[in-house]
């Protein structure tokens, strides 16, 4: 009878890990922009953790909701996308709590950007960078000094202004230019917004960061509102340009991680996250991104290019006015309907 038990005992051993009780992959799968962290910082991570990360580019956070709203998040362990979205990611049940006790390096992080709408309490997201949408303009091709939204519907700027291609900060701008929220859902003043909005379409000559930028840097562009990171990268390619704060208040947005509710690679997942908060790689995702960071410890690594450029050290008083775009429900059918009808004129 002993040696039954025993053979049965082994049995059951050996079986473990067809039971899921194996020791984890060293994987970690991540959803989110191409390049959005570079490959300097994987590369290094996997080199320290052996853990290998897959990275999986997503073209837009639409496709992206999407996508894991189908799935469930099968097949990924952490999504780095934006706030709005990580609030919808939440409420839908596809991300869950975060492991504190995992984490080294959690108290780095700036408590100015944590407890958001998106996460109150903060128990699913770990802020990556944040960044605003910024004017720039060329003040020797541009016959007058621009100060804010209103500006960009000024006729003399036909055929000019390379932007971001982006319903909710698009629309959310204009709302700004007519004394309203970003986020707002009432339907008639939605309808008063689009009537804005529309005659703005002459004076643009490419949507899309990238193309925006191209259009900057060539000169077919003399205006641009774009991201913070492509505003900081023109203090370098195309100095001339000049960032404004716009005067109605700027939109600025947190990116973050969240690990999906169907993550399979739970213990690798936290390693990473980890690892990005460590301050001299936090400091290193800042100043690649040329977005704001977001951890405290890492500002005695930042470099002196990255203090003194206005695209990413926004003054106390401007962010005091700033506004973040969030999920709108409901209403962001009206959102996408009133940008289709732009984007088809």
């Amino acid at each position: 009878m002993k040696k039954i038990m025993a053979l049965i005992l082994c049995l059951c051993l050996s079986a473990l890990p067809l039971l899921g009780l194996a020791e984890e992959e060293k994987v970690v799968n991540i959803l989110s922009w191409e390049g959005y962290v570079d490959e300097d910082t994987l590369n290094a991570f996997t080199e320290e953790t052996g853990i290998k990360v897959v990275w999986s580019p997503m073209e837009s956070i639409d496709e992206m909701l999407l996508k894991i709203s189908q799935s469930g998040g099968e097949g990924y362990d952490l999504i780095l996308t934006s706030d709005y979205s990580l609030d919808i990611l939440r409420q839908e049940g596809l991300i869950q709590k975060l492991d504190k006790s995992k984490f080294t390096n959690y108290g780095n992080l700036n408590p100015t950007y944590m407890s958001q709408f998106y996460d109150p309490e903060n128990e699913y997201v770990i802020p990556y960078v944040s960044g605003c949408t910024l004017i720039v303009y060329d003040p020797e091709k541009v016959p007058f000094e621009i100060t804010g939204y209103e500006d960009l519907w000024n006729e003399a700027l036909q055929d000019s202004i390379g932007t971001l291609d982006l319903d909710r900060v698009i629309i959310g701008v204009t709302l700004k230019s007519m004394g309203y929220s970003m986020n707002e859902t009432d339907p008639e003043i939605l309808a008063q917004a689009k009537e804005k909005l529309m005659p703005l379409y002459k004076n643009i000559r490419a949507f899309g960061d990238t193309e925006s930028y191209a259009a900057l840097v060539s000169g077919e562009a003399s205006v641009g509102f774009i991201y913070a990171s492509f505003a900081s990268l023109l203090q370098t390619d195309a100095p001339q340009f000049q960032v404004v704060y716009p005067k109605e208040g700027i939109g600025f947005g947190i990116d973050g991680f969240v690990l999906t509710a169907a993550s399979k690679h739970v213990d690798s997942a936290h390693a990473f996250l980890d690892y990005i908060m460590n301050p001299e790689v936090a400091a290193h995702n800042a100043e690649y991104q040329g977005y704001t960071n977001v951890n405290k410890a890492a500002e005695e690594y930042l470099s002196d290019a990255y203090w003194s450029n206005p695209a990413v050290c926004i003054p106390d008083d401007v962010m005091k006015g700033s506004e973040i775009v969030q999920d709108v429900g409901e209403a962001q059918s009206i959102y996408t309907d009133i940008y289709t009808a732009f984007k088809l004129q």
